[in-house]
């Protein structure tokens, strides 16, 4: 099934689903805020990624405030740090499902929605 994890409160999420034509009807969509990201979940991202750095936001305003550029940071502490706080995911995570294969699209990069959009058409 082809699945985003998104945050509801991310005008930039919404405008992407907006442009991809994501609904309820054809993914199943879950805002990470209000549904966490299951160990399960972010191990599967993995495997589609190459790695959980792949899906790290650097940006997040809690990777700041913790001091976390001043650390040399590892795959397991990525994977843990996702777990615990919704906002280190890179959003949107989209996974697509076609042809018997999975395609990963992670976070907002023009190139990343138009490898997304050019998969969905």
């Amino acid at each position: 099934m082809n699945t985003i994890w998104y945050l509801s409160a991310c005008s930039t999420c919404h405008r992407i689903m907006n442009e991809l034509g994501i609904t309820e009807k054809n993914f199943r969509l879950q805002d990470i805020k209000t549904e966490a990201i299951s160990e399960e979940q972010i191990d599967g991202m993995k495997a589609l990624s190459g790695s959980y750095e792949a899906l790290f936001s650097k940006i997040a305003r809690k990777y700041r405030a913790m001091g976390l550029g001043d650390k040399k940071l590892t795959e397991a502490d990525y994977r843990a740090l996702i777990l615990e706080e919704y906002t280190f995911l890179k959003r949107p995570v989209i996974i697509v499902e076609k042809a018997g294969a999975k395609h990963i699209f992670i976070g907002n990069a023009p190139k990343n929605v138009a490898a997304a959009m050019a998969l969905l058409k």
